[in-house]
């Protein structure tokens, strides 16, 4: 650690001035800075896209760590920092709450604030981590921040696999929207995944921390950052100069999104004109040289599977209607156990359906959202899920690649499941591209479906294939094998989206290699820490 004496003998400047005085701040003011500083770097995370606030933030976490002593100083220090991070950048989540705010306004605190609060245990156990290590090995210098950065990418990666994972707002994720230059910068995910673009952010973000540091020259810092970001940038920018606008010949893609309500959704007086609504998209202007047709989940009728049996009834009839000829309907849908047997297990699904009516295949969600599909510990919490029903849904068997006519073949992924890296793709049997069928009807006009696109888009990158991402309200995208968007219906538009599927790219370093690239960065970090730790010594 930097001791505020270090700085004090140093020549003045207006930089050591700022880090001797956030290093020497105490109590309360040091905990408020630091939480203020957190819920600035939520800033650069979609839809606001501010990447360069990261500097800001991380910067001021190093020079507020320089002055703690205790463990539990260090250990509220990265609390107050995640918890301004995670209550700035996901405060949406309670939003969907008010869909049934009646049922469960008592719930609202414990997810509007209660959630951020736990989820910043993860960067008050990385700073605790950072100031022992520090501590005992006497990091200073570069060595302190590539361990800050470590011990901060390490709390994601843990923060992404315990409790069944939550791995929303890393920090590569600010890479994810419209700053200029970020998807150059992003396509290193295809290499090293988004916890290794994490891990980079992180240690580029601390870097003019340095400046407060004694006899260090400012150029080193500065252009170790401008290094840092600008070698995998110009990467990116050559690999993105691939096969613009390679797609498969003979599929042209029809996203319907109808932008559903979610109070009407499972609304028995709105059903009909919903479904009239989807039809209406579905058969709207060009259908003709339409070859397949994508609705979102969780706006078509449930328990298709057993309506297929069924092929006079009008609903069946009008799915058929739709379905162009030799094509395909793709849609979401509640799915039961097949008849006879009385439904007593509930799968979010996917459900492919052919022009006569007859189901070619079906995808059952694996990774369930906790409190929202299905309650954990039920018995013990006296509550049901969010969405609509009593029974919890139950989970599928995990990835799989779905072989369906006429279209190549295709890794189903519904909602949340877009979240999990290492969880998108069969990997024994690659599919050619993804299709994410989604509501984020739940949370308004908020940052939530904004940054679940940007999730998204970052599976197309690692993965090395296209993307179509359909939703309830959007955002709806045909998103290419480099993370391009080439076509997306905005926010709660009404409309069909249609464009034809790109090409997928070769396997990626990271589909190759994916599960093994993260330790093998974070041990190559932990060789350079001892090499600067004993060279700064």
């Amino acid at each position: 650690m930097i001791d505020a004496a270090q700085r004090i003998s140093g020549p003045a400047n207006r930089v050591r001035r700022w880090a001797l005085r956030l290093s020497g701040l105490e109590g309360w003011r040091r905990y408020g800075l630091a939480f203020l500083l957190g819920a600035l770097a939520a800033a650069a995370l979609p839809p606001m896209d501010a990447t360069p606030v990261l500097v800001i933030s991380f910067t001021g976490l190093v020079w507020l760590g320089d002055g703690v002593r205790p463990r539990k100083a260090a250990f509220a220090l990265g609390w107050s920092f995640g918890f301004g991070f995670f209550l700035a950048g996901l405060y949406w989540i309670g939003v969907a709450l008010f869909v049934d705010i009646g049922q469960f306004w008592w719930f609202l605190p414990f997810v509007a604030v209660g959630f951020p609060a736990a989820l910043a245990l993860f960067p008050a156990l990385s700073e605790l981590a950072f100031f022992e290590a520090s501590r005992r090995f006497h990091l200073s210098g570069y060595a302190r921040i590539l361990m800050l950065a470590a011990c901060w990418t390490l709390s994601e990666w843990v923060r992404g696999h315990v409790f069944t994972g939550f791995p929303w707002n890393l920090v590569g994720y600010a890479w994810s929207g419209d700053f200029p230059g970020a998807l150059a910068v992003l396509q290193v995910t295809s290499l090293i995944g988004i916890y290794g673009l994490s891990l980079f952010t992180v240690i580029a973000a601390s870097l003019p921390a340095r400046l407060g540091d004694i006899g260090v020259r400012p150029m080193r810092p500065m252009l170790a950052l401008v290094l840092l970001v600008g070698i995998p940038g110009l990467w990116g920018a050559a690999r993105l100069q691939g096969d613009e606008g390679a797609v498969v010949p003979g599929v042209k893609l029809r996203l319907v999104q109808p932008s559903i309500p979610q109070t009407l959704i499972n609304d028995r007086a709105s059903q009909r004109q919903n479904f009239d609504r989807l039809i209406a998209l579905s058969r709207s202007a060009g259908w003709e040289s339409i070859t397949d047709i994508i609705w979102p989940e969780g706006a078509s009728p449930p328990f298709l599977d057993r309506l297929s049996l069924h092929p006079e009834s009008s609903t069946a009839a009008l799915l058929a209607s739709v379905t162009p000829k030799d094509g395909l309907l793709l849609l979401g849908s509640v799915r039961t156990d097949p008849l006879p047997a009385s439904p007593e297990h509930f799968w979010n699904s996917l459900v492919a359906l052919d022009e006569h009516g007859r189901i070619r295949g079906t995808y059952d969600k694996s990774h369930l959202v906790p409190f929202g599909e299905y309650v954990p510990g039920r018995g013990i919490l006296p509550m049901h899920k969010v969405t609509a029903g009593t029974i919890d849904f139950s989970a599928g068997p995990g990835p799989r690649t779905l072989v369906l006519p006429g279209i190549p073949p295709v890794g189903p992924l519904i909602c949340y499941e877009a979240l999990f890296p290492e969880e998108v793709v069969n990997h024994a049997s690659r599919p050619d591209w993804l299709l994410n069928l989604t509501n984020d009807a739940w949370y308004g006009v908020t940052s939530g479906p904004y940054q679940h696109l940007a999730v998204a888009r970052v599976r197309a990158v690692e993965q090395g294939l296209p993307l179509i991402r359909s939703g309830n309200n959007g955002i709806s995208a045909i998103i290419d094998a480099y993370g391009r968007v080439q076509a997306r219906l905005p926010l709660n538009a009404v409309g069909a989206l249609d464009g034809p599927l790109p090409q997928p790219l070769p396997p990626t370093v990271y589909f190759l290699y994916g599960i093994g690239i993260f330790p093998l960065i974070m041990l190559v970090i932990l060789a350079v820490i001892t090499i600067f730790s004993i060279y700064e010594e």
